[in-house]
């Protein structure tokens, strides 16, 4: 009997469960192989399942890879949600946070990064991809421009513009990114959110004095 359930469950997975068993094959291929490289057949032997079975809940390998990239955005919002809820109602501790969880492992992993850069570069020839990243982007940089201009209000910060701080913020997280992606063995976590919390410093130092929150 033992040997029977395992075999049992695949084949009664449900619709919702077998369609996350293949984007989360499919995000094993893109980070493996790169995205033009990983096919449809890729994904099934990742998944364990037949091709068939990958037509049968996508249709098509660009229909599959959408959905990749939205479940993919849509774990990064959730996450960045509940960081907010949970952060308080300091603008401080909030942007804080959020620079945190940027950086935190669940969120700054090398397989993922690969994912996110590989749909990134290929946001100029797909629109549909642009629109989710967009979304994507256009959300977070509204939050952090908020708060940004929150502290700015708060701490009467003159010649600071809440925009400009919060686009800094992005491209700095990015850049961090991308450097845990591309040159793993010399990135180091704690020195990433040191350099980010001297740039808060420098910006809100009433806020985060001596790189401290305060």
């Amino acid at each position: 009997m033992a040997t029977t359930a395992p075999s049992k469950r695949r084949r009664t997975a449900s619709r919702e469960e077998r369609r996350r068993q293949l984007i989360d094959a499919t995000m094993k291929c893109i980070a493996r192989k790169g995205m033009g490289s990983t096919t449809l057949g890729d994904v099934a032997k990742e998944a364990g399942l037949s091709q068939g079975i990958v037509n049968l809940h996508f249709e098509s390998k660009d229909n599959l890879l959408t959905e990749t990239l939205r479940t993919l955005a849509g774990e990064y919002r959730d996450s960045f949600n509940k960081t907010l809820e949970k952060s308080g109602p300091r603008p401080a501790d909030s942007l804080l946070a959020l620079m945190k969880t940027d950086l935190r492992p669940s969120i700054c992993d090398r397989q993922k990064l690969a994912i996110w850069f590989a749909f990134w570069g290929e946001v100029k020839s797909r629109p549909t991809y642009r629109r989710i990243c967009d979304e994507y982007d256009n959300y977070y940089d509204s939050v952090v421009e908020r708060l940004c201009a929150e502290l700015i209000e708060e701490g009467e910060y003159e010649n600071i513009d809440a925009a400009a701080a919060a686009e800094a913020l992005t491209s700095m997280t990015n850049g961090l990114w991308l450097s845990c992606l591309i040159s793993p063995q010399g990135w180091d976590r704690h020195k990433a959110m040191a350099a980010v919390m001297s740039y808060l410093t420098n910006v809100f130092p009433k806020h985060y004095p001596n790189g401290q929150e305060s």
